[in-house]
């Protein structure tokens, strides 16, 4: 399998594309104006604890209030917690004995905040760096479920304890990212001080800093893909800005030299994300409908609370029979899904709704299709078997806007409905605003402005009711079209 990475730098944006075998598979934007907060460690103040919801909000220096759970408060013993966000197998304690309002709280970001919802946090930190995370205050050293090699497993986990335990105070933990699987231990323990002295830094200025103040800022996009995206299967990374290119290469030339080789700079007059169609892609990824190559579809709809996605077999027909065929597009559509989630940056609850198949074995195909595709996945995703009803659920781990999110905003006409009302229900609403008006004002005439569609109507289908209604309200009606409305405005003048 080919990767190319492509990067794209502007004052006012970044825009990252990860292409496998010439396909886009995923693409981030960062904006000056809107730039991410994940990772990002802030010293708050405590505005408000809610015991009915086991959670407070922080005052971080944001527009709006971030939030935290007590199951992300770390415990004042340091006693760790297990998988499940309790305390050593205890209940989560009541939140007014973590946290009081108007208390000072270092916390770090783990979902920028999101439509009407504030960031999300937690004061469990985690600093990254290339091959590990350093989690101060955590006594505990854990490794990445991707690493599948056991051998591996056990020295990466025996070189870092070893280097740990050869410290005369170590303030943390780690964590072994994928990125370090095979790696010698010289880079791995350069790594381990880097990120002690950087935990140091964070630490003197947290001593130093007020509240709501920011004391830690996690690298701009165009360095954290070299750090979290770029791969030994990574053939290339092209960055079209001669200046983030030398910033890049001074990260390469420290922290990943086996990479240095890899990166270039493209000075070409083409745009650089034109070399695979990805403006293209992007441009459909922004779209319901997902067209697949055998003639059937898939339609993606994101809302707040789950995103669901339906799978139709439109014009494919198929060639042997009725289950072959549904077989054959939910098979295709699995591909097609894994991919989009990817490129869409769709997260949460994901409901998916695959065409009815009464053999089971076709159902484990496509529900091993759909878990081949999501291996890739940089997100963590879980997924359940196929229901009752046919339907797959799963989760993706979400902790920033998808693609739709940062490029769009709810339509101002038909405020984010995705349908208009139609002319024929607008002319109703028209002639029952009439009887109401009329009722309460007096007027010796009316007019109607509204849209071109609309006031077409009122003169054609409709023009007989607006006779009869003129004749039952014993006064006359005009019409003028307002060019600037849309189809679902109109006013009623009295005249």
């Amino acid at each position: 399998m080919s990767e190319e990475i492509l990067i794209n730098v502007t004052p006012v944006e970044t825009r990252v594309a990860l292409v496998e075998n010439g396909m886009l598979q995923e693409a981030y934007v960062e904006r000056a104006s809107r730039k991410g907060i994940v990772g990002n460690i802030f010293k708050g103040k405590v505005v408000r604890v809610l015991p009915g919801m086991e959670a407070a909000f922080v005052d971080i220096g944001l527009e709006r209030a971030a939030f935290i759970h007590a199951s992300d408060v770390m415990p004042q013993d340091g006693e760790s917690r297990n998988n499940d966000g309790n305390e050593g197998g205890r209940s989560v304690p009541d939140i007014r004995t973590l946290l009081r309002e108007g208390q000072s709280l270092v916390v770090q970001v783990t979902k920028d905040p999101i439509g009407t919802k504030g960031a999300r946090l937690t004061t469990q930190l985690s600093i990254p760096s290339r091959y590990l995370v350093f989690m101060p205050g955590v006594s505990h050293v854990g490794i990445s479920q991707r690493i599948e090699d056991e051998e591996e497993r056990a020295r990466l986990k025996t070189l870092i304890e070893q280097a740990i335990a050869g410290q005369e105070e170590c303030l943390g933990g780690f964590i072994i990212r994928t990125a370090a699987e095979g790696v010698a231990e010289a880079d791995l323990l350069a790594d381990m001080e880097y990120l002690q002295r950087l935990n140091q830094s964070i630490s003197e200025r947290l001593r130093q800093a007020g509240a709501p103040s920011i004391v830690y800022q996690d690298l701009p996009l165009f360095i954290r893909t070299i750090r979290d995206l770029i791969r030994p299967q990574t053939e290339k990374v092209r960055i079209d800005s001669r200046e983030s290119y030398q910033r890049v290469m001074e990260f390469v030339d420290e922290f990943v030299t086996e990479f240095n080789d890899k990166v270039e700079y493209y000075p070409g007059e083409r745009p650089i994300f034109d070399l695979y169609s990805v403006e293209d892609e992007i441009q459909r990824a922004l779209s319901r409908k997902v067209q697949l190559k055998s003639g059937g579809y898939v339609i993606i709809d994101q809302t707040e609370a789950m995103t669901t996605i339906d799978i139709n077999t439109g014009a494919f027909v198929g060639h042997r029979n009725l289950e072959e065929t549904i077989f054959k597009t939910n098979l295709e559509a699995a591909r097609a899904i894994g991919r989009q989630l990817r490129l869409r940056n769709l997260g949460g609850i994901i409901i998916i709704d695959f065409i009815d198949m009464d053999d089971p074995e076709h159902q484990r195909q496509v529900h091993r299709m759909l878990e081949k595709m999501l291996e890739r996945d940089h997100a963590k995703t879980k997924i359940t078997g196929v229901s009752e009803l046919g339907l797959v659920e799963m989760t993706r781990k979400r902790t920033t806007e998808s693609l739709g999110q940062i490029l769009c905003e709810p339509c101002p006409v038909c405020d984010g409905r995705g349908f208009l009302k139609t002319p024929e229900t607008v002319c109703y609403e028209v002639f029952r605003e009439i009887l109401r008006i009329n009722r309460a004002y007096e007027a010796e005439s009316y007019l109607v402005m509204a849209s071109q569609k609309v006031i077409d109507r009122l003169l054609d289908e409709e023009a007989d009711n607006v006779a009869d209604l003129e004749s039952f309200i014993g006064k006359s009606i005009r019409f003028q079209v307002e060019p600037f409305y849309s189809q679902e405005q109109y006013d009623v003048v009295l005249l």
